[in-house]
């Protein structure tokens, strides 16, 4: 009797042990993930808008219909990725993502920057140059530093009123997004 329990005991832990690896080791397999998704985009070094999400449609990504979105990736192997622009007056927030979706940097126009988007993305050993003021930047760049060479920014923007929806396209379309070389 106690020998059932003990092996009933060891398959319950081998068991959860088995289950609880395949659920942390499942997403690296993955395909569908929000990265493959960009990856199709023809994003690389450049701002690409995309199209609006009509209610009731088809929305794989579960965007908000109400909001404009803007994606781009950047490689920072090589060089750093500077995002920069203007946007309209209404709400606008960026994020940089790393190449497993993970959130590493978010902010807003209501953090102090206004209209004005201008941020430089740094891998560490940019960041370690940058320190060392072997890497030239700009006044009022926002430095960011990825924990990983392939890096996506999405932006995404508010219009107030549906009117004024083509100007956030616009603004988000002008938007630069590259590496500095």
């Amino acid at each position: 009797m106690r020998r059932t329990i003990l092996y009933l005991l060891a398959g319950l832990v081998l068991g959860g042990i088995i289950h609880i690896a395949v659920i942390l080791i499942l997403p690296q397999f993955a395909s569908r993930d929000i990265w493959n998704r960009v990856m199709a985009m023809d994003a690389l070094e450049d701002m690409v808008v995309l199209a609006p999400i009509a209610p009731g449609e088809d929305n794989p990504m579960q965007l908000d219909p109400a909001l404009v979105y803007g994606l781009c990736r950047l490689s920072l192997a090589e060089a750093p990725g500077l995002v920069n622009g203007t946007m309209p007056f209404g709400f606008w927030s960026v994020a940089v993502y790393n190449n497993q979706g993970h959130v590493i940097y978010s902010t807003t126009n209501r953090s102090g920057s206004g209209r004005a988007i201008d941020m430089g993305i740094f891998n560490q050993a940019q960041t370690r140059l940058l320190a060392e003021q072997r890497i030239e930047i700009g006044d009022g760049l926002m430095i960011v530093e990825a924990d990983s060479d392939d890096i996506f920014v999405a932006m995404r923007a508010a219009p107030p009123h549906e009117a004024m929806r083509a100007g956030f396209v616009e603004a988000l379309d002008a938007i630069r997004c590259l590496n500095i070389r």
